[in-house]
């Protein structure tokens, strides 16, 4: 995966922003995906649920860190930042989940070339990103204060470097660098700003959706065959089942993830 850092010069702390990659099920370093022509696709649609009470937001008190006053923005309106990484409306529908079909080789085309985030008041924009391996990430910081980006990849065991820009010059920088093994999350963290956090998955088919605030999703166009199907939560982990889509016809699958 390419990253592609830019932003603009301004005065003000450097943010060092972490950004780990979490090993877990296989994306297939070699794997190769053929666009073809999807005759009588099916389509699979369903809901993630939570149950349960979701966890309490972490708590930031904003003026033990840098940039306190320019991030003061994100404050509750007593000086805390509140990150809520489970966001659970109030059916039970669970936000930000990214459901993938493994599996799929062959079908419909495969537009995602680039993932573009915001770095915008002390935030990542979007919180939860589809990524894909060896393609670019464009993250452009809006922000008046600067960012220093780091990236790293993890397994249960280390903690690798892999990308690290301290001063970015005007314009940005560009760098490629690889998924290893069989790992394909992505954290996003600042050091000097850690109530900055943001998330992301690698795939490496078109057949995916992350979850509405409902916790709803869609994927069509699939070519009929039997395929696992995943749901993966940057915190609550991942959930796997088998589905079996029949030409032309509608299949469903739901997830329940339950309070820890």
């Amino acid at each position: 995966m390419m990253i592609r850092i830019t932003r603009s010069l301004h005065s003000g702390f450097v943010c060092s922003c972490l950004f780990f990659v979490l090993g877990i099920a296989a994306i297939g370093q070699a794997s190769t995906y053929e666009t073809v022509s999807v005759i009588d696709g099916g389509s699979v649609k369903g809901k993630v649920r939570f149950i349960g009470s979701p966890p309490d937001p972490s708590l930031f008190r904003l003026d033990r860190y840098p940039d306190h006053v320019y991030c003061g923005a994100l404050s509750d309106g007593s000086g805390y930042r509140l990150l809520r990484e489970v966001l659970v409306d109030s059916g039970g529908g669970l936000k930000d989940v990214i459901v993938t079909v493994e599996g799929v080789t062959r079908g419909k085309p495969f537009p995602l070339q680039e993932t573009t985030l915001e770095v915008n008041i002390c935030q990542f924009v979007p919180y939860v990103s589809v990524m894909r391996n060896d393609r670019p990430l464009i993250v452009n910081n809006i922000d008046s204060v600067s960012h220093d980006l780091q990236v790293y990849e993890r397994d249960r065991d280390h903690v690798l470097i892999m990308f690290h820009r301290p001063a970015l010059t005007k314009g940005g920088t560009q760098d490629r660098i690889h998924f290893t093994g069989d790992r394909r999350g992505v954290i996003m963290q600042c050091g000097m700003h850690p109530y900055m956090q943001g998330y992301g998955l690698a795939v490496d088919n078109p057949y995916y959706a992350v979850t509405a605030s409902d916790g709803s999703f869609d994927i069509s166009d699939l070519p009929a065959g039997t395929y696992r199907i995943r749901a993966w939560h940057p915190t609550l982990g991942e959930q796997e089942k088998k589905i079996t889509i029949a030409a032309g016809e509608n299949s469903s699958a739901d997830f329940i993830f339950k309070a820890k």
